[in-house]
């Protein structure tokens, strides 16, 4: 098939409305599709760029060699892209939902998550893939409409396939991907789609991010001299990793099978057994890591090619399968992680002090009246209607801000855990919204 002939085929896969954008626009360059235009648009966005600063699993900036978030980022559009394109999903499509899937994470990675999640509970909450929506159809401005921010105005299309959880907050569950004030976008996004339902792109993209992350944050904890190859075979180690494993990331499964996926995973041919640094060592690592995200992009592949056939799939077609011993294995190395690196970061110290300075930090600005925010958000802060748009404009500062750039704000705005306004007025920190 010739290079015109498999574009041609991925077009009409895709109907007029999925490359409909909230704000209509001319196309700027013949021949140029709407995804490409997307994908573009996130590409240059700042909100991606400042992941360069966010913590993936390490704290950034602590060392050169562990992924930030943007650099998971990449490697989770690269992965998605690869993976949609072999099941006929348009590959700029699939690409820009891995570019997009991160740029609503806070500073700290998830344990800011769970600092502005707290803050917010009685506002709607807080949830990193509803708020990189809000990111995309709001905050990170390239269109207006009715007087306010369109957002990037992406494609139907491309919104839908970043939305890993296309439903509001519902009772018991703390995953969700859009707040109340946001869905007018969101319906016009989802007006044809099955309710709940994700569309093929954005199971791609979720599976992507499972896989880059499961294997990548092990060959991080690996070279950091977190993880000790040799550990992932003692049994006082193992009872506890493997329980952790489905506790976190398997809870309907049996611990034997995670230990079965295990023991698959390391009579691998290239599983290495040891790392002491060195080029060879080096190069065992990154093979590790190469050939087991191919292992589980090619086993969706096929398991999806085998329920589905093997014409083009994309939208709402099909549904990724992803082979249960398959998930198992991912379970496990997302397990080795947990265990051995997660864990233990997450009740130190430094964590706590992490969320301290952004719950601060949001008692700060909502104190001072809107006063410090950023010129960008201010016309929101006052047109806000009532204290629940208050406090999201005062998120919305917060969640754009770095690692870096949380602790200068702090420091610069909570000397002593108090606010501007409190200071003036000789008292202590300001009573949190």
């Amino acid at each position: 098939m010739t290079p015109a002939a498999e574009s041609d085929r991925r077009r009409w896969v895709y109907a007029d409305a999925d490359q409909q954008r909230w704000v209509a626009e001319e196309a700027k360059r013949p021949g140029r599709s709407a995804f490409a235009r997307d994908r573009a648009r996130v590409l240059h966005s700042a909100a991606l760029r400042r992941l360069a600063a966010k913590t993936q699993v390490v704290l950034a900036g602590r060392a050169d060699f562990p992924r930030t978030r943007l650099t998971h980022t990449l490697e989770v559009a690269q992965i998605a892209r690869e993976l949609g394109q072999s099941l006929g999903c348009d590959p700029d499509l699939a690409e820009v939902a891995g570019l997009a899937h991160d740029l609503g994470h806070p500073p700290f990675g998830h344990n800011g998550e769970k600092a502005l999640a707290e803050v917010a509970a009685a506002y709607g909450g807080f949830e990193g893939n509803a708020q990189s929506f809000r990111v995309l159809t709001r905050l990170e401005a390239k269109s207006f409409a009715g007087g306010r921010s369109a957002g990037l105005n992406l494609t139907r299309a491309s919104l839908d396939a970043t939305a890993k959880y296309p439903w509001p907050v519902r009772p018991g569950s703390s995953k969700f991907g859009v707040y109340a004030d946001d869905l007018e976008v969101f319906d016009w996004v989802r007006q044809s789609a099955p309710d709940g339902r994700r569309c093929l792109e954005a199971q791609v993209m979720d599976w992507a991010d499972d896989v880059a992350y499961s294997v990548h944050d092990v060959e991080d904890a690996v070279h950091g001299g977190h993880v000790r190859l040799p550990r992932l075979a003692e049994p006082a180690d193992l009872d506890d990793l493997l329980a952790l494993a489905r506790d976190r990331y398997a809870p309907d499964v049996e611990v034997a099978e995670l230990g079965d996926a295990l023991d698959r995973l390391r009579r691998l041919p290239f599983w290495p057994t040891a790392y002491d640094g060195s080029q060879r060592a080096l190069a065992a690592l990154k093979n590790l890591t190469s050939e087991l995200i191919g292992r589980f992009s090619y086993a969706a592949q096929d398991a999806t090619r085998a329920a589905f056939g093997g014409g083009p799939l994309a939208r709402y077609d099909a549904d990724l399968v992803v082979p249960r011993q398959t998930r198992l294995e991912v379970a496990v190395m997302k397990g080795v992680a947990g265990f051995y690196v997660i864990e233990p970061q997450g009740t130190g110290r430094t964590h706590r002090r992490q969320r301290e300075v952004l719950a601060e930090l949001v008692s700060t600005l909502w104190h001072d009246g809107g006063s410090q925010l950023e010129p960008w958000l201010r016309p929101a802060w006052d047109s806000a209607g009532d204290d629940a748009a208050r406090l999201r404009v005062v998120v919305d500062q917060v969640a754009s801000l770095t690692d870096v750039s949380a602790v200068a704000w702090h420091d610069r705005l909570c000397r002593n855990g108090a606010s501007t306004a409190d200071r003036r007025a000789g008292g202590g920190a300001a009573e949190r919204p």
